[in-house]
């Protein structure tokens, strides 16, 4: 019971902070006021309209917001998101441009599943939409799965991209970002194994940890420094009873949060303090640069109890991936079984969160995979944002990328008819 009170503690802040903020901005806001010009007000009414933005974003699940798309007709197209597998602890959407031929490049884009929702490739999936379909994995917030859905752990996630590959079929170009770089990689030797048909065509790997250990930072250190005792204790509580998933173990969003805003906790301060001061001013609106990147960046998810345990246990302390000694169901994956899937690496050299070398650890554990198929890139002054979504990916990435997808075009057969259609199987 202590795990639910601490939840609904956490929650309670979030609301009261919420609640204050909305109260002062209404006060201050009072029309009788104006009578009487005051600084004091002006900035009360400021800070309470940051503070109760600020506080309910945490709670509130972004939009994509891709609603139209110019094509090279000229005219705006609808962007349709369509539910492909529809699964209790996420689902395979695809962004279907309406009116459009179908594009040659079909792509599946593995969403981090690290405390912020997939929307945080919004940019990414934009960037791609241009002239490619565009798949994601669209993970879903702990809180509100029931419990009666089961667990959800590292071996989990490895099966749920299994079936997101064979549903798309072989024609598939895979780029996974951050988190499941390492899942993804298994998934794709699992499917070598037992379903060769079903392999991606190319395999993208981007900033994410195959070998924690190949250059240690912050993150990976954090890993070593705690015991899973430790994290147990300290950092998974038990769902409250105003959501969907209560009574589910899960490592709450909001003790993430708090986790990233230390990490620049004066940085975070001197954005806020000078927000308050811009809608003092009046310089504010409601898709201003703050807005934009706070409204995301403060939208957090719980993750399953269990999959944040097994991801720092098996991935980050024992290194099973980086071993070659990871299992699923109780059967080892061999990562030699990739010999016809293109593998790129993409790592960033100012990357604090996955720093180079952990990511290029893959190819060398892609034994069965000749050298031609294999290839690496650094991005210079790139930080771990930029990679996937930045000025980095824009200018240079992102068309490297497409270069690798398109060169690797015939190394698999394409499934010409089979376009995947929207389906709606509950099964876990």
């Amino acid at each position: 019971m202590r795990y639910m009170v601490t939840y609904d503690l956490m929650e309670t802040f979030r609301n009261t902070n919420q609640w204050l903020g909305a109260t002062a901005r209404t006060m201050a806001s009072y029309p009788a006021w104006a009578m009487m010009p005051n600084p004091a007000m002006q900035w009360m009414a400021a800070w309470g309209e940051v503070t109760e933005r600020t506080f309910e974003r945490m709670i509130v699940k972004p939009a994509w917001g891709i609603r139209t798309f110019t094509c090279k007709d000229g005219r705006d197209h609808l962007v349709e998101i369509e539910t492909v597998v529809e699964r209790p602890f996420g689902n395979l959407i695809h962004f279907k441009v309406a009116g459009r031929e179908e594009q040659p490049r079909k792509i599946l884009l593995v969403a981090p599943m690290s405390g912020h929702y997939a929307t945080l490739l919004r940019s990414t999936v934009k960037s791609l939409l241009v002239n490619c379909e565009v798949y994601v994995t669209d993970w879903h917030n702990a809180r509100d799965i029931p419990v009666s859905a089961g667990k959800f752990d590292v071996e989990d996630y490895t099966l749920y991209l299994m079936d997101f590959m064979r549903a798309m079929g072989p024609d598939t170009n895979v780029i996974a970002v951050c988190q499941p770089v390492p899942l993804t990689l298994a998934a794709t030797a699992y499917l070598a194994e037992l379903d060769p048909d079903a392999q991606p065509r190319t395999l993208t790997l981007i900033g994410g940890p195959v070998d924690p250990d190949a250059t240690p930072t912050d993150v990976t250190d954090f890993g070593r420094r705690v015991t899973m005792g430790q994290l147990e204790e300290t950092m998974i509580q038990r769902v409250g009873f105003k959501y969907p998933g209560v009574g589910r173990m899960v490592y709450p969003g909001l003790l993430q949060l708090a986790s990233f805003i230390s990490m620049n906790g004066d940085r975070h301060a001197s954005a806020f303090l000078n927000q308050i001061q811009n809608v003092m001013r009046g310089d504010a609106s409601d898709h201003d640069p703050h807005n934009r990147f706070y409204d995301e960046y403060l939208a957090v998810m719980d993750m399953p109890a269990e999959f944040y345990l097994s991801t720092v246990n098996r991935i980050f302390k024992r290194r099973e991936i980086a071993q070659n000694d990871f299992h699923v169901a109780g059967h080892k994956v061999d990562m030699g079984a990739i010999t016809r899937v293109a593998v790129k690496t993409v790592e960033g050299a100012n990357d604090d969160i996955s720093a180079p070398g952990q990511c290029i650890a893959a190819l060398d554990l892609c034994t069965g995979l000749p050298d031609e198929k294999k290839a690496s890139h650094v991005e210079p002054g790139a930080g771990h944002y930029g990679i996937f979504a930045g000025r980095s990916w824009r200018n240079n990435i992102r068309p490297m990328v497409l270069d690798f997808i398109d060169s690797n075009a015939g190394d698999a057969p394409r499934s010409g008819k089979a376009k995947p259609k929207p389906a709606n199987t509950n099964v876990a």
